[in-house]
């Protein structure tokens, strides 16, 4: 989950027009299944005859969660709304689950792990501003668009459609783990090295992991972890959901410093596919939970 970068120099190995369709083609794929995920449930319960009550605080949440996300200036307009459906898939799986689709199996609420994850990236990407801006590595001050936050969050919000509690923990925390990781190695500093190779590069490489910067991710990825285990839904699978979310984040390395230092996948295609492999990780060690 990097930053933008907000200066007029591009840096990727990508073309800029084949990282812009990527990311499109991805936002827009993966923003029509979460509209489908978040108007699914309601039609369910509405067509069994149950009421629509259970999900308006649900909505309401999002909304304000959307606008807070928007008026911080960490995401723009398009999105918050992106952010929003994120949050509506998530915040009413569990109502789904209960008064509509009895079989979906979502044992408990993600929003938790979900306000952690924001709070953490909030503060990572602030986190040494000014040295990051000088080095043209600064997420950019108008926020994440549209597609960076369907590429960290989307898989948790499918997780979240079908019913998949472990998988969708183990993508957000992925997800935290990346972007803290990314933000603390390049504000520190210091000395990195290319994952696949060992060779010392530059901070802020793709492919380029440091030991703060990897720690740093890997206790958020614990929080996030701890913090969807909060109701007891996760135990006592929340090691290895910790260890999938660790595992993918070493993939976003390895996939940095291979196809996307290739030019084959942009950033966004990259944070997504980390999430994915996040969570199939949970589905190849403890099953569908």
């Amino acid at each position: 989950m990097h930053g933008s970068q907000e200066d007029t120099g591009w840096r990727k190995t990508i073309s800029r027009e084949r990282d812009r369709v990527q990311s499109q083609v991805l936002a827009g794929v993966v923003a029509c299944l979460l509209v489908a995920g978040a108007v699914a449930g309601p039609l369910r319960m509405s067509a069994a005859g149950m009421s629509l009550r259970p999900l308006l605080l649900p909505w309401l949440f999002s909304l304000g969660f959307a606008g807070l996300v928007w008026g911080l200036r960490s995401a723009t307009l398009p999105a918050a709304g992106v952010g929003m459906l994120v949050c509506v898939v998530l915040a009413q799986a569990p109502a789904v689950a209960r008064y509509g689709d009895r079989g979906a199996g979502f044992g408990g609420s993600a929003i938790p792990a979900l306000i952690v994850l924001f709070v953490l990236t909030f503060a990572a990407t602030r986190f040494g501003r000014k040295s990051k801006e000088k080095r043209g590595l600064a997420e950019a001050r108008t926020g994440r668009r549209a597609s960076q936050i369907v590429a960290n969050l989307g898989v948790a919000a499918l997780c979240g459609v079908v019913g998949w509690y472990a998988g969708c923990i183990a993508a957000l925390a992925e997800a935290v783990a990346d972007t803290v990781s990314s933000e603390v190695g390049q504000a520190i500093g210091g000395q990195a090295w290319l994952i696949t190779t060992l060779r010392r590069v530059a901070p802020g490489r793709d492919g380029g992991v440091s030991v703060a910067g990897t720690a740093a991710g890997m206790v958020a990825a614990g929080l996030v972890v701890a913090a969807g285990s909060l109701h007891g839904a996760l135990w006592p699978h929340a090691l290895p959901v910790f260890g999938a979310a660790c595992a993918g984040l070493l993939f976003d390395s390895v996939l940095g410093a291979t196809v996307e230092e290739r030019g084959w996948l942009g950033n966004d295609l990259v944070n997504f596919a980390s999430t994915l492999f996040a969570a199939a990780i949970t589905l190849l060690w403890m099953g569908r939970s």
